[in-house]
């Protein structure tokens, strides 16, 4: 019999994850674009920045983190005295694997007059040689903070890069990065299915090309989107970001409906982010049994990267003035 046939199933499957997160005072935490079943079990449902604080204000002595490796590697940043631990190690990012800490080393000791704004989207060693991680929801917030005359560089998602330069009329150089799932969208069919539905906003994620967010009515993070499906006056939302996020909507307005924006195929399987899906509730159930597979992360290192953070979280909350991130 194999190891795989001896796992819990159905409702027992369940009962022993919610055993194990109470035997080893663990919380979990979930991505939007996680499955809707691994949402719906976790204790906290959240973007990036969410989850990053969530991270560091839980006392929980385990945090079992349904996302990315990129994600569960933040929250030991912050939890370093905590076991973190990824259902699938396999769990990466195109972004973070677009860019390579020693290129982005070479590209920055190229410009050192510039500052490194740095999406969360990437791997420890490159926070590390950052100054300041932003996410989809902090962004802008963090963006108007920096002086004016201060030049940067953003990376690794050109596509949001783009839209925050083209939004605030600030030039910055860009690494080429793209996520593969943002990517994925096809204009030719977001404007037949605008078509269809006239009155139907459309919200698209900035990693998002310029083809589909020149299209949006509403531009921002995954947790900005489920706002803003909140708020508008309409029955009917056209969604520009990973489909998995489309099930808190469901929960949440159940009068609504809602579409996912479609692939070059007419539909949005496309749009799933293969990476996300790599983490099921039988690896859940796994990683909390064993502990394993877990991040860790040298702690000269850890340190490094933790400045970068930490000035995302102080910026963020808007207590860094202009005066704290001078010409380099």
């Amino acid at each position: 019999m194999s190891v795989e046939s001896k796992l819990p199933s159905g409702d027992d499957l369940l009962a022993e994850i919610d055993r194990l997160r109470k035997e080893k005072n663990a919380i979990i935490l979930a991505h939007y674009y996680q499955k809707s079943e691994i949402q719906d079990l976790a204790d906290y449902v959240g973007d990036s920045l969410q989850l990053s604080q969530k991270a560091a204000e839980t006392d929980a002595d385990v945090i079992a983190f349904c996302g990315v490796k990129f994600m569960a590697d933040t929250a030991k940043i912050l939890s370093p005295e905590k076991i973190v631990v990824l259902p699938d190690m396999d769990a990466g990012c195109s972004l973070e694997d677009s860019c390579p800490p020693d290129k982005f080393k070479a590209f920055r000791e190229a410009h050192p007059d510039h500052i490194a704004l740095t999406y969360i989207n990437c791997s420890t060693e490159v926070k590390a040689l950052s100054d300041v991680i932003v996410t989809s929801s902090s962004a802008e917030t963090i963006l108007q903070q920096i002086p004016e005359d201060q030049k940067i560089i953003f990376g690794p998602d050109r596509h949001l890069g783009g839209y925050l330069s083209r939004k605030f009329n600030r030039e910055m150089l860009l690494w080429p990065g793209v996520c593969i799932v943002h990517e994925a969208f096809s204009e030719t069919e977001l404007i037949k299915l605008k078509e269809e539905h006239p009155d139907a906003p459309i919200a698209a994620h900035p990693e998002c090309p310029p083809t589909i967010v020149d299209h949006a009515d509403f531009v921002g993070s995954t947790s900005g989107i489920l706002n803003f499906a909140k708020e508008f006056e309409g029955d009917t939302l056209i969604v520009a970001t990973e489909p998995h996020i489309i099930h808190q909507m469901e929960k949440a307005l159940p009068e609504k409906n809602f579409i996912g924006a479609p692939g070059a195929d007419g539909n949005c399987n496309c749009n799933i982010c293969p990476y996300m899906a790599l983490n099921t509730m039988e690896k859940l159930y796994t990683c909390l049994r064993d502990l394993e597979p877990r991040i860790e992360i040298e702690e000269s290192l850890r340190l490094q990267a933790k400045k970068s953070l930490d000035k995302m979280l102080e910026m963020a909350s808007g207590t860094v003035g202009k005066g704290d991130l001078g010409n380099r």
